[in-house]
């Protein structure tokens, strides 16, 4: 029996030798790599988080000491020695457990997380609740994987220093690897600082100078002196914390004596660790981007396993390749993203014109403000960033663009359901979200080649103000669009799809097209429905909701995102007023959050699938 089906909570390890936690991380490696080959996750960030892991939970009393893992991709290794090891094949998948943190799943996972930035109040908070109540639990806040670029991590961080808060945050840094150049010094310097007698001396002179000028005198030599040799810590001793590293975040034996350490200490501390993304599987270490969430992949080769080409792009594809066609016929147009480049596609105009595109880390906020100060002054911004995320930059939208009419293209990629990332990612609230927001457009894309005309309109001096453009995540309906001629499309605007009476079909978006096959399969049983694809929920097409309102009993409006909210109280709204008697029905998220799954069977538990619209169409046609 290997140590790892040994294993079934924390407690089971802290008996382990070093050498017997060497041998648990590698086991841990492999069964996560076979796990991941065969249900897809964040594989890289958590293969080098792995010895991370194993040492908070050595040394920490678990659950009792709480570890907050920031975003959650570091995390798979905490899930498997959680209790979790064997329902960890069925990470991600459909009824099995969530990819991230959840609070509900286990009592280890002391918060919840998806979002970037949130462990350190998260632990801040729960830091100050154990002094509130007079616990000596331990709080650890683990963070890294880009996250610390994050504005609300600083924010934190600024909070938590200031209270002298009992706290420990980890800095995992997976970009770099180990500064050889430290060598010896640097390892004597981190024993001593982290030895209790070190410290304790330390809060002795600091206690016996007083609040003097002196004290500040000495102060100032110390701090000056200590950042000429660990430069990368000055910036958080200046938040009031103790900065501890960098050390090697995968050498088991140099954590758990570092941890150890540091959880006898007082006060707000950093440790900065240095872990190498995709450590211990060679494709993983030689390409970190690909191999952050992979896909399935053959564990022995490394062979990804890639599915063959339907010939329908990804939307982020056409997105990519459409601005910078724009981008190259105006030299105003710049764009924007917060840390999603290759995701959202905009790594094509990266490189062609880097001049003009801004990766400005994961800091939504501060990307929707940016953008702003672009418009106006004079530049034609894009910014790209993820449905689920912008939720982040709701207030930046309202006051710094719609506010000041300020023209600035949101093209809100992930819209809808997004599948196996679940609960946290699903972007299924921004029609609803932004909907009330004056001065603002929003328009959705029943192809590629809408999102393509779409993008085109936007860009046109004709068009003014702002405007969010959202398409959901993966391959659109194999519509032609590259080489396309541009064409405008009026703003307010949609159109018939298919002409009938008695019953109408409201869509928005690509959903529109599997509304379509349903319309198809009624028609082909003589039920003649009216299908339009509205294009924009605002400002909505009231010429069809006329027309809908004259010839229909019923309307269905059917929609990738939150039925309260959006294209349905639009609907609803307008026929209450004008056509009381028309019976809405809406299709789409219901009022609850949908956990992980391939977006067919999300669709399909939400009902508004294929099936479930044309079953919805035949019982009040």
């Amino acid at each position: 029996m290997s140590l790892l089906e040994k294993v079934n909570s924390p407690e089971d390890i802290r008996g382990f030798s070093v050498r017997q936690l060497e041998t648990l991380c590698s086991e841990i490696r492999r069964y996560m790599i076979g796990c991941c080959a065969i249900n897809p996750g964040h594989l890289g960030s958590s293969l080098g988080a792995v010895e991370l892991a194993v040492a908070l939970h050595y040394v920490y009393n678990t659950p009792a000491d709480k570890i907050v893992w920031d975003v959650g991709h570091q995390a798979y290794a905490h899930k498997i020695i959680t209790g979790r090891r064997e329902q960890f094949r069925t990470n991600r998948t459909y009824g099995g457990i969530s990819g991230f943190p959840k609070m509900s799943e286990s009592i280890f996972d002391t918060f919840g997380v998806g979002h970037s930035s949130t462990s350190i109040s998260a632990a801040l908070g729960m830091a100050v609740a154990a002094k509130l109540s007079g616990s000596d639990e331990k709080i650890v806040a683990v963070i890294g994987d880009g996250a610390m670029s994050g504005g609300m991590a600083f924010e934190g961080l600024n909070n938590a220093g200031a209270m002298k808060t009992d706290i420990l945050v980890i800095l995992n840094d997976n970009h770099i690897s180990i500064d050889h150049g430290r060598g010896g010094l640097h390892d004597y310097l981190l024993k001593i600082s982290t030895s209790d007698a070190y410290n304790r001396i330390k809060n002795h002179v600091w206690d016996a100078i007083g609040s003097t000028r002196l004290r500040r005198s000495v102060q100032k030599i110390m701090f000056s002196t200590k950042m000429a040799i660990l430069r990368s810590g000055s910036l958080f001793e200046s938040f009031g914390f103790r900065y501890f590293g960098a050390i090697d975040g995968n050498d088991i034996g140099q954590l758990t004596t570092t941890l150890a350490s540091l959880r006898n200490i007082k006060g707000p501390k950093l440790l900065h660790v240095i872990t190498r993304k995709g450590k211990g599987y060679k494709p993983a270490e030689e390409d970190q981007t690909v191999w952050h969430a992979p896909g399935a992949f053959d564990p022995v080769t490394g062979k990804r396993n890639i599915p063959a080409a339907t010939g329908a792009a990804k939307y982020q594809d056409v997105f990519g390749e459409t601005l910078l066609e724009l981008a190259r016929a105006d030299s105003r147009i710049v764009a924007i993203t917060p840390a999603m480049a290759s995701g959202c596609g905009m790594n094509i105009m990266m490189k062609e014109i880097p001049e003009r595109t801004f990766d400005v880390g994961i800091a939504e906020q501060h990307a929707v403000t940016f953008s702003a100060g672009l418009a106006a002054s004079g530049y034609l911004p894009f910014c790209n960033i993820y449905s689920s995320f912008m939720q982040r930059a709701y207030d930046s939208v309202i006051h710094d663009v719609a506010l000041q009419k300020l023209k600035v293209i949101f093209c809100l990629d992930r819209a809808g359901l997004v599948g196996e990332d679940g609960a946290t990612h699903q972007g299924v609230f921004d029609m609803a979200a932004f909907r009330p927001v004056p001065n603002l457009v929003i328009a959705s894309p029943l192809n590629e080649l809408e999102l393509r005309n779409m993008m085109y309109t936007a860009a046109q001096p004709s068009f003014s103000g702002p405007i969010i453009i959202r398409y959901p995540r993966g391959a659109g309906e194999g519509v032609k669009w590259r080489n396309a001629g541009f064409e405008r499309i009026p703003t307010g605007r949609g159109r018939i799809l298919h002409r009938g009476k008695g019953l109408a079909v409201l869509t928005i978006g690509p959903v529109g097209n599997r509304a379509a096959e349903a319309v198809e399969m009624a028609s082909a049983q003589g039920k003649e429905v009216l299908h339009c694809d509205m294009r924009f929920l605002k400002p909505i097409d009231t010429g069809i909701l006329e027309e809908a309102g004259t010839l229909a009993r019923t309307v269905i409006t059917v929609e990738d995102g939150t039925v309260k909210g959006g294209l349905h109280d639009a609907v609803a709204s307008y026929m209450a007023e004008h056509h009381p008697d028309i019976r809405v029905i809406g299709m789409g998220v219901p009022d609850r959050f949908v956990e992980q799954g391939a977006v067919k069977e999300l669709r399909a538990e939400c009902g508004f699938d294929t099936k479930d619209i044309f079953e919805t169409i035949c019982n009040n046609f």
